[in-house]
């Protein structure tokens, strides 16, 4: 049995539970808050890690801004990343995700509650709006996530290019930016077994807006790398 079907059948009930909450909210998003909702979907995947046999160090939660309206960037292993984060997180997340996701069951119902967009990084018309959108919801106190690899790197933990146009949303909106570093998040779900395996999680010093204005977005892609790979160099 592999350790996704293990996470998935031990809170199959609940997840069953969760899909139909969410269609509710998606049609009447009135009758929940965006905390209530948040709290229901960390709850399921906080028992998916537990029943995975999945152990999660979460490190630098005293870095995560008090305020709103910043965005995370981080290292990007595998299908983990993004359920190790939301599961942690102390409020409403959302994300900019690959667009050959958003007609997944499940992951429609999460970015449609979440305010989460699929980018289609071959069509820049597509990636523009976006990118806009991301601008004008972190504006408004929302908090993003992007994978600045634009994909999981495949190579453990070394990772791949950062790319700069990523960064044009936090530019765009002059936020800080939160990096965040995942070591041996791979080992979870993209690759076979279920033995029990710990991933680290690293909130990272956050960036202002001071600190990165009048760079370049490749420059910052390249600072925002830097911060992540210290800390892989570090402890993995």
């Amino acid at each position: 049995m592999s350790r996704l079907i293990k996470m998935v059948l031990g809170v199959f009930a609940r997840l069953v539970k969760l899909y139909f909450i969410l269609c509710r909210c998606v049609k009447h998003p009135e009758k929940y808050t965006q905390m209530e909702i948040y709290t229901r979907i960390q709850d399921v995947m906080r028992r998916a890690i537990a029943k995975g046999n999945v152990s999660l160090q979460v490190f630098g939660r005293e870095n995560i801004p008090e305020e709103n309206g910043f965005m995370i960037y981080a290292n990007h292993q595998g299908i983990f990343d993004p359920i190790a984060l939301a599961s942690d997180f102390r409020g409403p997340l959302a994300a900019v995700y690959k667009h050959e996701l958003k007609n997944v069951i499940l992951v429609k119902q999460l970015a449609a509650v979440t305010h989460s967009f699929a980018m289609n990084r071959e069509d820049v018309r597509q990636s523009l709006t976006v990118i806009r959108a991301v601008t004008e919801e972190v504006k408004k106190g929302r908090n993003y996530l992007i994978f600045p690899e634009g994909t999981r790197s495949k190579n453990g933990n070394r990772m791949g290019d950062f790319h700069g146009g990523s960064f044009k949303a936090a530019m765009k909106a002059k936020c800080p930016i939160l990096p965040v570093a995942y070591i041996d998040s791979f080992m979870v779900l993209d690759r076979k077994g279920t033995q029990p395996v710990t991933v680290q999680m690293h909130y990272l010093k956050p960036i202002p807006y001071e600190e990165y204005q009048g760079m370049t977005t490749v420059a910052l892609a390249s600072l925002v790398k830097s911060r992540i790979q210290e800390v892989l160099d570090q402890y993995a």
